[in-house]
C-alpha cells in the first residue's frame, strides 16, 4: 500500500495465497516468478530464521533465503530493496522505527537497497510500562505502544500499524505502509533519474 501511495503500480507474489492484498495478485514462488519489466523491486524474504521468536520455537524448517534474493535482484538492473527483521544478515542496512512515522508500534525493520536510503531521525522510545492487571487493550487506551505479534486482533493492531484491510495474524507479518511509503518516494527518484539518464543516451 505505500508504495501505492508513492506513486507505483504495484504487483504482489507470494507463494502462498493472500486473499486480502489489495493489489494485482500471483500466486507463485517469487524466486522463479518472471521479474523482468518491472521499475523497481521489493522483496521480503522469510524473517522466521533470524527472529528473536527462534529462541523460543524451532523456526529452522523456514527458508534462509536473502542471499539467493540479493544475487538475483543484482541481475534485474532496476532499483531494489530487500525488508527483514533486526538480526538479519542484510549488508549495510538502514533501519526503520514506526515512531518515525507517528505510529505507536516501534515494528523496527531493516532494509536493504542498491541505492543510498535515507531515513528520518530516530525518536527515543518512551517506556509505559503495563499497569499490574492491565490488558493489552487498556494498555494501548491509555496511550501505551504495542508490539504486533499474533492475532492482534482489530482492537488497537490496524492503528498502530497504519492498516485496516488485514487480519491479526498477517498484521504480525507486515510492516507498516507509512514505511514503504517513505522508501517507495526515493525509488521512484531514482527510477525517474535512470530513466532520463537513459532517455539522454
Amino acid at each position: 500500500m505505500g508504495y501505492a501511495r508513492a506513486g507505483f503500480e504495484v504487483v504482489g507474489v507470494d507463494i502462498n495465497p493472500q486473499p486480502r492484498y489489495p493489489f494485482e495478485f500471483h500466486q507463485a514462488d517469487a524466486m522463479e516468478f518472471n521479474i523482468s519489466g518491472y521499475d523497481a523491486i521489493h522483496a521480503s524474504p522469510p524473517c522466521q530464521a533470524y527472529t528473536v521468536l527462534g529462541g523460543r520455537e524451532d523456526l529452522s524448517h523456514y527458508p534462509d533465503l536473502i542471499d539467493a534474493v540479493r544475487e538475483r535482484l543484482q541481475t534485474a538492473g532496476v532499483p531494489w530493496i530487500i525488508e527483514n527483521v533486526p538480526g538479519a544478515p542484510l549488508r549495510d542496512p538502514v533501519m526503520l522505527c514506526g515512531a518515525m512515522f507517528g505510529l505507536r508500534s516501534y515494528r523496527h525493520r531493516l532494509f536493504e537497497s542498491n541505492m543510498s536510503l535515507i531515513v528520518p531521525p530516530h525518536p527515543r522510545h518512551k517506556v509505559r510500562v503495563n499497569r499490574r492487571g492491565e490488558n493489552r487493550r487498556e494498555h494501548w487506551d491509555r496511550g501505551g505502544f504495542i508490539t504486533i505479534t499474533g492475532d492482534v486482533g482489530v482492537y488497537c493492531g490496524p492503528e498502530a500499524m497504519g492498516v485496516d484491510w488485514m487480519s491479526g495474524n498477517e498484521l504480525s507479518q507486515a510492516i507498516p505502509p507509512a514505511y514503504t511509503e517513505f522508501l517507495g518516494r526515493q525509488l521512484l527518484a531514482e527510477t525517474k533519474k535512470r530513466n532520463e539518464s537513459y532517455e539522454r543516451h
